[in-house]
């Protein structure tokens, strides 16, 4: 049994995380501002704290923790992302956050540390053809991201990987390509787009229409819940100190996954393209090198994976149109 601390514990992946660590038998704590949005977090103890507050993290990094999985971030979908409303926060709060756990991480001499890395440090000019995307790790440099939320996140790499030299700080470090499934915000201004389509078409009626930011070309690939937590403990159990992608290799245009959610909702639904942000025209998962290294192919195919999160989401629309 380990000792590990997850932060960013009541965030979607965090919270699926803790409990696949606590199924194997680990003790784990969970640190997050907020408890999970849809269910009781499984962690042996949850702390609703702040980690942007250096002393919180210096309470609860010790030399008794055995691995650290940082997760913990402000984020959202490309609403949030996009807008540009939300630069300076996305940038100042995850970054004042990697400032602190790193330091104690070094300080406690902690074993090991994930850290959650994401596809959007990718270059923009690689990502202007919605056909033919390139994500592959070794072309993050010359550093071109379209987001602040993407700057960040290359600094926090940077950040672990000095760590690491100066300090020998064993960090591992995946890059998240779209994680989606049951129990993710869908209806908080910071959902990612299966989760919001899910909900339009769980909302909508037999024939209605919803509405698409941009004209619905761009393309994006989604891995499922389980497949990620799959690969960052295939990467935590592995010597690879590389960084690698996590993510899924089969690619649809928005109007196609928008096409799925309905066929799975068994609905003739009409698409109105409207103005919005959308991000890169195309992104799609690389994994030629997290296969070669730790041996992770994702499992869940598109299809299953979206009609599980459907069926979740309806039911959640079900219980808020009931409760008015």
């Amino acid at each position: 049994m380990k000792r590990i601390l997850v932060l960013g514990a009541g965030g979607f992946i965090g919270s699926h995380l803790v409990t696949r660590l606590k199924n194997n038998g680990h003790y784990v704590i969970g640190i997050d501002l907020k408890l999970p949005e849809f269910s009781a977090s499984t962690a042996d103890e949850f702390v609703q704290a702040d980690l942007r507050n250096p002393q919180i993290c210096e309470q609860y990094i010790t030399d008794e923790i055995d691995e650290i999985y940082q997760l913990a971030a402000d984020m959202g979908g490309a609403g949030y992302l996009f807008s540009g409303e939300n630069d300076f926060n996305v940038m100042h709060n995850s970054a004042l956050i990697n400032l602190n756990v790193s330091h104690c991480a070094i300080q406690a001499k902690v074993e090991k540390v994930f850290f959650s890395s994401s596809a959007c440090i990718y270059p923009q000019v690689n990502q202007t053809d919605p056909n033919n995307p390139n994500c592959e790790e070794s072309s993050a440099y010359p550093a071109d991201p379209d987001s602040e939320y993407g700057w960040e996140k290359i600094f926090s790499e940077r950040l672990y990987h000095a760590a690491s030299r100066n300090y020998d700080l064993n960090v591992r470090i995946a890059r998240f390509h779209n994680i989606y499934g049951p129990e993710g915000t869908w209806n908080s201004g910071k959902e990612k787009a299966p989760a919001a389509l899910c909900r339009k078409v769980a909302m909508a009626n037999q024939e209605d229409t919803i509405e698409i930011w941009g004209d619905g070309t761009q393309t994006r690939s989604f891995l499922f819940i389980d497949d990620c937590i799959d690969g960052i403990l295939a990467l935590m159990e592995s010597d690879c100190t590389e960084v690698l992608n996590i993510g899924s290799e089969e690619m649809v245009t928005i109007n196609r996954l928008a096409e799925m959610i309905a066929s799975h909702a068994e609905k003739s639904i009409a698409l109105n393209h409207i103005d919005g942000p959308i991000g890169v025209m195309g992104r799609n998962s690389e994994n030629s090198l997290v296969t070669k290294s730790i041996g992770w192919i994702p499992k869940v195919s598109l299809a299953e994976g979206l009609s599980r999160t459907y069926q979740w989401i309806d039911s959640q629309v079900a219980v808020m149109e009931q409760n008015g």
